[in-house]
């Protein structure tokens, strides 16, 4: 099958090599030339090194290549989708298939990815959010990989399955788009929690109940926004906060590590080097919370720290010393 992979990062990078080795016709384009000639000559990308890049694989940075693809897979930056989405838009073959594998909800408009694309390119192409535990370097790597292709369209979801699933990258098919890309964006919220929980010396308990009360306020607000509640226990909700939070693969992590080691915010996304989703995700998550009423205490406080310059140890001591709770709302009604 022919297919694009538009943005040349680590993962789409590892997904275009999926892609390739299932015998499909790949195409990756790079935003920049320089970033193109690099792969072309190298065969490695700086961002998944030792991978090697089979002479088969093509590379361009001319966006008219998705002409004539049964599918294109949009893996750049959350903050770059909707320009790209738009330059796609008169390009694309009707019904060619979108597959969304960048994690994130737009600043401005709160929409997630797939609602982004389609705002740009209308309804004449069917959209997958493809998403799950899954690391770039694993992938890259050919470690036992597993995740969610979520579409409303039956088909579409069951034909992504098949295009990118073999015996190392298993893909489980589901029509919860909306919970599978709002656990996929929130989730990186956590991770940067998770990071400062770790640079502030603190250990698997602090982490532990981190982890666990963060999926509770992603699901609550998941659930207020249509997704459904087994969708954040799965692979795209608990499986890929795990992933997240406990990697050193995880640039939200590392972010919150320096952060929690006392390092500004943007010295700290600096440092790192790549985009730090959650960081942009915390504010959008703060505006959705806010908005529909709903309590994520975490992901405010969080939200203190990147934006505000609240110390990582006084959220901390206000989230512990909060007011007395169940943990099961309706619990002895």
């Amino acid at each position: 099958m022919k297919t694009a992979v538009i943005g040349s990062g680590a993962w789409g990078t590892a997904l275009a090599l999926v892609l390739l080795e299932n015998g499909n016709d790949v195409t990756l384009w790079s935003y920049a030339e320089e970033e193109s000639r690099v792969l072309r000559e190298n065969h490695e990308n700086p961002l998944l090194k030792g991978v090697p890049l089979p002479e088969c694989l093509k590379f361009t940075t001319d966006m008219s290549v998705v002409k004539g693809c049964n599918v294109v897979v949009l893996a750049t930056p959350s903050f770059a989708v909707r320009d790209t989405a738009r330059q796609l838009s008169t390009l694309l073959d009707e019904g060619t298939i979108l597959v969304s594998v960048s994690k994130g909800i737009e600043k401005d408009t709160s929409l997630t990815l797939t609602q982004v694309i389609e705002s740009e390119v209308g309804k004449g192409h069917p959209l997958v959010a493809l998403s799950g535990p899954s690391h770039a370097e694993e992938v890259g790597r050919h470690m036992p990989t597993t995740v969610v292709s979520a579409s409303e369209n039956k088909e579409a979801a069951e034909l992504v399955q098949d295009l990118f699933m073999n015996e190392r990258f298993r893909v489980y098919a589901s029509d919860d788009v909306v919970g599978v890309e709002l656990a996929a964006a929130l989730k990186n919220v956590i991770a940067l929690c998770a990071g400062c929980c770790d640079g502030m010396g603190f250990g698997d308990n602090t982490k532990a109940a981190l982890m666990t009360r963060g999926l509770s306020e992603i699901a609550r607000l998941g659930e207020a926004m249509g997704g459904r509640k087994e969708t954040f226990a799965g692979l795209a909700g608990v499986g890929d906060l795990i992933v997240t939070c406990t990697s050193m693969h995880s640039r939200n992590r590392r972010c919150g590590i320096l952060v929690g080691q006392g390092k500004p915010v943007d010295e700290a996304r600096k440092e790192v080097g790549a985009v730090v989703e959650g960081y942009y995700a915390a504010a959008t998550a703060k505006a959705l919370a806010d908005k529909l009423g709903v309590e994520m205490p975490i992901t405010e406080a969080a939200y203190e720290v990147l934006y505000h310059g609240k110390s990582a140890r006084d959220v901390l001591n206000e989230l512990m010393t909060r007011a007395k709770k169940r943990e099961i709302e309706d619990s002895w009604v």
